[in-house]
């Protein structure tokens, strides 16, 4: 940003002394922040200059003076020089600090980043979910590791961040900490909102992200059809775990919940609904917003199937969930047995659940999202796209229809 700088001289009547004599004053103006300095020289009132700003005559007395003033406006020049090559921005307080030689103390990126992280975890549940701290906490943790990695140190300068460290930093992500691309840009994420609080303090003049790009891969969604989901509940277990586990499993394909909200879910949590059904009252985890989910049929068997089992009773918990570890290992048991030859994680019950239990069956997009607790129709229309296999199967019956018809 330009600044107006300008540097003038003026005379200030000495009365406690007397008042024919003055004493000449630096005024320097930065916009209309003015720092004024005595140049501690004093003359008499009536050979002091006001229009030229310095004292008149030719006598040695004045062109020492005049001399003097020269030297230090060009002093004030070479410092606004040197504040404009530091990046800083150039006010009547950084001036100040250049004149007197007073040293900036530097702000370093890691200590900047637990301040953050320290407000953050006094605002969870009310501003903030857990999930997020535990996002910056984990980026915390990367970049301190890769500034030792890189660099042999524990902290850096903001200042020297630039297009270069940054660009460094997704390297070291992808290539020492084995992070895939969409992962990889949700640490540089984080560390951005970081630097864009130093952009915004003042404390960095440049953005190091400037050109850098943050764009995600489009990631393919899993979901189960509607046969695999049939065959999944149908099947006789002998193995009460694996039992348990697809009761679980079905659960969140009827429900939308994610692991962790299945995990916690209260029996407090299901009560009569707007329509007289019941239904889940909740607040996801992840992003502490709340979801409003009606029960199907199937959810409600599930819900009464447990109703007396031990560790939902003492802990007031819907359904028994084992560690997430377990969950997904006893899963991948479930599909072997099933027959579908597909990678799945627990999180494919929530994917489900917005594709082929809602989305496909013509619940509106706006439902769906509500039900899973987005807070943006962005993040439930990427569920949208993996439909287009119902798009294909709905037009090529409306294909063999017209065929039909022609014949």
């Amino acid at each position: 940003m330009e600044t107006n700088f300008s540097v003038l001289f003026h005379g200030k009547k000495n009365i406690a002394k007397n008042e024919k004599l003055i004493t000449i004053y630096m005024r320097v103006t930065a916009n209309s922040d003015r720092y004024v300095i005595s140049t501690r020289r004093i003359v008499e009132a009536s050979s002091w200059s006001k229009e030229a700003g310095k004292v008149k005559g030719n006598s040695e007395e004045a062109k020492n003076i005049n001399s003097y003033l020269e030297t230090l406006k060009h002093r004030a020049f070479q410092y606004q020089k040197e504040l404009i090559l530091e990046e800083k921005s150039i006010s009547a307080k950084t001036f100040r600090e250049k004149w007197k030689g007073i040293k900036e103390k530097s702000k370093l990126l890691l200590d900047i980043f637990r301040q953050h992280n320290d407000q953050v975890k006094a605002l969870v549940r009310k501003d903030y979910a857990p999930a997020t701290l535990t996002r910056y906490e984990t980026t915390l943790k990367h970049t301190k590791s890769f500034l030792l990695s890189k660099f042999k140190q524990s902290d850096i300068d903001i200042k020297k961040l630039n297009f270069e460290f940054i660009t460094e930093y997704e390297f070291w992500l992808k290539s020492v900490r084995k992070c895939n691309h969409n992962s990889t840009m949700k640490y540089i994420g984080n560390l951005k909102k970081i630097t864009n609080k130093c952009v915004n303090n003042g404390w960095l003049v440049r953005d190091p992200f400037l050109g850098f790009s943050m764009a995600k891969k489009e990631v393919e969604r899993i979901a189960l059809s509607e046969q695999e989901i049939k065959t999944i509940a149908e099947k006789d277990f002998k193995i009460e775990r694996l039992d348990q586990v697809r009761d679980i499993f079905l659960f969140c394909c009827y429900t939308g919940l994610a692991y962790a909200d299945v995990k916690k879910l209260k029996r407090t949590e299901i009560s009569t609904g707007i329509d007289g059904g019941q239904w889940i009252f909740t607040s996801r985890q992840k992003t502490d917003s709340a979801s409003r989910i009606p029960l199907l049929p199937m959810s409600t068997e599930i819900i009464s199937k447990y109703e007396s089992h031990p560790q939902c009773v003492s802990e007031n918990k819907v359904l028994p969930v084992l560690t997430n570890q377990k969950m997904n290992s006893y899963l991948k048991e479930i599909m072997d047995v099933c027959g579908i030859n597909k990678n799945l994680t627990f999180h494919i019950a929530r994917h489900t659940f917005a594709t082929t239990i809602t989305l496909s069956n013509g619940v509106p997009i706006e439902t769906v999202s509500k039900m899973l607790g987005h807070k943006n129709l962005k993040t439930t229309q990427h569920y949208a796209k993996i439909l287009d296999k119902k798009i294909s199967d709905d037009m090529q019956n409306l294909r063999l229809k017209f065929s039909k018809q022609d014949h």
